[in-house]
């Protein structure tokens, strides 16, 4: 049986749902599901790689754009294999996963095939415009050309590019504004925005306060989502 160790919250998740049995380390940052007894072997951004290597993993998964090269490229010099993900688009999302579990050598799960139903509709729109800040002090936003702005472009809203072909473009308030958004989309991570957190800086535009992982997780939570984040986005 294969011993697995994630480096990136859906996947820990898609793991654990799945076939737990082979989860033996997951990041601080794998909260899904809830009461996930493993190994903790620090951030994704900074995992302790002694760490990942005491666990003798046969695999770790990682992700391009979550985890650091450098960490990557020393647990391979470790002789451990390493299969990393980016999928930037949620019909990759899909399929990303379904190589994830033949790497896995476990049959397709059926929250998968839920997923992919939910998601089969042709995208709705987009007849909105919606400007996405993932963090602040500084502001950090949701480009163009990512998982998130995908998931929203089929649900019917398109975030514009505000710094070129940057995927987390950093620019002022009044720079995003400049895009002259509909709706401003305020996700609970990974900056946590709340009522009181976050809409006081958009003055006269609606706020759609939605879950972070609905929107940005690529895992078992890409079965709910679209109705979770249509009813977020109803605002």
């Amino acid at each position: 049986m294969l011993r697995v160790v994630s480096l990136v919250p859906s996947l820990t998740e898609s793991v654990a749902v799945t076939a737990p049995e082979l989860l033996v380390g997951a990041t601080d940052w794998c909260t899904e599901p809830a009461g996930l007894a493993v190994a903790r072997i620090g951030g994704s951004k900074y995992p302790r790689v002694a760490d990942v290597l005491a666990l003798e993993p046969d695999l770790v998964l990682a992700n391009q754009e979550e985890n650091r090269r450098e960490d990557v490229e020393a647990l391979r010099a470790a002789g451990i294999d390493v299969w990393v993900s980016f999928p930037r688009t949620v019909d990759t999302a899909l399929s990303t996963l379904d190589e994830m579990f033949g790497v896995l050598g476990i049959a397709r799960p059926g929250w998968l095939d839920d997923a992919a139903r939910a998601w089969s509709a042709p995208p709705a729109g987009p007849d909105r415009r919606a400007v996405v800040p993932v963090w602040r002090r500084p502001w950090v936003w949701l480009g163009s050309d990512t998982f998130a702005a995908d998931v929203l472009r089929r649900l019917g809203v398109v975030v514009p590019p505000l710094a070129g072909d940057d995927r987390y473009p950093r620019v002022d308030v009044p720079t995003a504004l400049a895009t002259a958004p509909d709706l401003v989309v305020l996700p609970d991570e990974p900056y946590r925005f709340t009522a009181d957190d976050g809409p006081e800086s958009f003055p006269g535009l609606p706020c759609a306060l939605v879950s972070g992982r609905h929107l940005t997780w690529y895992g078992p939570s890409l079965a709910a989502a679209p109705a979770v984040l249509g009813a977020a986005l109803r605002t």
